[in-house]
């Protein structure tokens, strides 16, 4: 199988070239910078590598750098703002600071005739984030692209297929980003495009077959998409040496739990055992408003709730969870910045009574995830169920989290998500939810003054979640929503509507 490497300088966003590669069927593989030698690049047979973004300057004495050699191993290379600038200065180019004339957001960028930006327009919009640039190119390579403020947008040495940008063609701004991805890979690589979903699947089946044969493994089933997927995919390759545990901690949306129930004891015949443990996680939340800590307390309290479980149901040497990319790198995971931690990858206790922790899906982006789940054939109803996060509703309630807060929460998001659905606007939002905040207000029921909360609804438009626009909703659906959470739900006397894209917001509000 072809394959792209996609060397990890510590960007924020490095996971998302490898998810452009993706799409063009070709696989792409993430190695940290220090984990790999370029003897092991050689011996791997990547068709290319793309070196990433990241927050440094090539001067600063703790910044990544690379060995100089990658550039004649005959690999085909392409730099992406740091990795640009990383690949011009070990080639004997001189990079310098841009001053006043640093560029960030939408910039219009003029590009030259060349393999990378074959069909790309003379003129279009790319998107910039630096304050270093290329001053002086290598020799042997000459400039391909500018831009009104920096001179050097992207350079090239032909001969060597050594190919930098200074602008960020993965993120979706970048208006021919998946033109030049597409260029690199096939007329610059000759890549075939011959990697699908489904090779996914079968390497991953015949990897846990092997790894877990004569294994018994436990996995946290939240009925959410993530864990759905990774049990069918377990399940598929271990059958029922695999035993899901659906935890109820008492967080979760309005009917799900019996949902949940039903759907993978009922439907898929798995192994299910459904543990009700809503006062005992209400007890540890007892006082907490603090986030972070709200999630390290759930997350330990779920890994103590499946060694329990195990314990009752005999020996389980391995721990299955549905994480994927964005909890990892949001997490802080790798050299990048921690955002948040999430209860699958940042709130797992050190002393965990498995052998072993399996994420199969770890390395894949919601989207990727659900095109996992229709080719193992899960119902659409399940496979494009709102995302939900592992702490549940506790990181939809700003401060304490009590039952009479939960029972709030619970009505108001699912007036929000009916209304949504009656004006067919499921597939119009990625993800749409009420957030029950610390505001209280004054506000009139009937004739009499009413003192109440506060609720936050929330929707955004996304194709990865590491960026996400909010989404323009009709006025009339959110009046409806408005107006039922108000005079349904006692207690609630005000709603608003979060109109914040990521960045600089999450998706979540906690």
């Amino acid at each position: 199988m072809e394959k792209i490497l996609v060397l990890d300088f510590g960007g924020q966003y490095n996971q998302l070239i490898a998810r452009r590669v993706r799409e063009q069927h070709v696989y792409a593989e993430i190695r940290a910078y220090n984990k790999i030698s370029v003897e092991e690049i050689v011996k791997n047979g990547y068709k290319g590598i793309i070196f990433t973004g990241g927050p440094n300057s090539v001067y600063d004495e703790d910044s990544p750098h690379y060995d100089p050699g990658i550039l004649n191993i005959g690999i085909p290379i392409l730099g992406i703002c740091y990795g640009d600038q990383l690949m011009a200065f070990i080639a004997g180019g001189v990079i310098s600071s841009a001053g006043s004339g640093s560029e960030y957001g939408k910039t219009i960028v003029y590009t030259s005739s060349c393999a990378l930006f074959k069909d790309v327009p003379h003129e279009s919009v790319c998107w910039m984030s630096h304050t270093d640039y290329v001053s002086s190119p290598p020799e042997k390579f000459k400039v391909i692209a500018y831009t009104d403020r920096c001179s050097c947008a992207a350079i090239c040495d032909e001969e060597r297929k050594l190919y930098g940008v200074q602008f960020h063609p993965e993120v979706t701004h970048t208006e021919f980003g998946g033109q030049i991805f597409h260029n690199f890979l096939f007329e610059v690589c000759g890549c075939s495009g011959d990697w699908r979903m489904e090779d996914f699947i079968e390497r991953s089946v015949a990897r846990y077959r092997e790894e877990l044969a004569g294994k018994k493994a436990l996995l946290g089933l939240s009925g959410g998409v993530d864990s759905s997927v990774a049990a069918a995919l377990l399940y598929k390759a271990i059958g029922n040496d695999l035993t899901c545990v659906f935890v109820d901690h008492g967080l979760l949306r309005k009917d799900e739990g019996d949902f949940v129930e039903k759907t993978f004891r009922g439907q898929f015949g798995m192994r299910l055992v459904r543990v009700n443990a809503e006062s005992r996680f209400l007890s540890k939340l007892k006082g907490v408003t603090e986030p972070e800590s709200k999630r390290k307390i759930i997350g330990e309290e779920f890994i103590r709730v499946f060694e329990e479980e195990a314990g009752k149901l005999g020996k389980h040497q391995a721990l299955v969870q549905g994480t994927i990319y964005p909890d990892v790198i949001e997490s802080g995971k790798g050299d990048s910045a921690v955002i948040k931690s999430h209860h699958n990858v940042g709130g797992l206790p050190d002393n965990i009574a498995f052998d072993e922790i399996v994420e199969p899906l770890r390395n894949l982006f919601k989207d990727e995830v659900r095109a996992v789940g229709t080719e193992l054939g899960i119902p659409n109803e399940l496979v494009w169920r709102q995302p939900f996060p592992g702490p549940g509703l506790a990181v939809r309630i700003i401060g304490e989290v009590t039952k009479e807060k939960l029972e709030l929460l619970r009505g108001a998001d699912a007036i929000f998500r009916e209304e949504i659905s009656r004006a067919g606007l499921e597939k119009t939002a990625d993800q749409y939810f009420a957030v029950l905040t610390d505001l209280q207000s004054v506000g009139v029921k009937g004739d009499a003054r009413a003192y109440g909360r506060t609720v936050a609804l929330r929707a955004v438009s996304t194709d990865d979640f590491m960026t996400a626009e909010w989404t323009r909703l009709p006025y009339d659906v959110l009046e409806r929503a408005s107006n039922r959470i108000t005079g349904e739900i006692e207690g609630i006397t005000r709603v608003v509507y979060d109109i914040t894209s990521k960045p600089p917001a999450t998706v979540e509000w906690e």
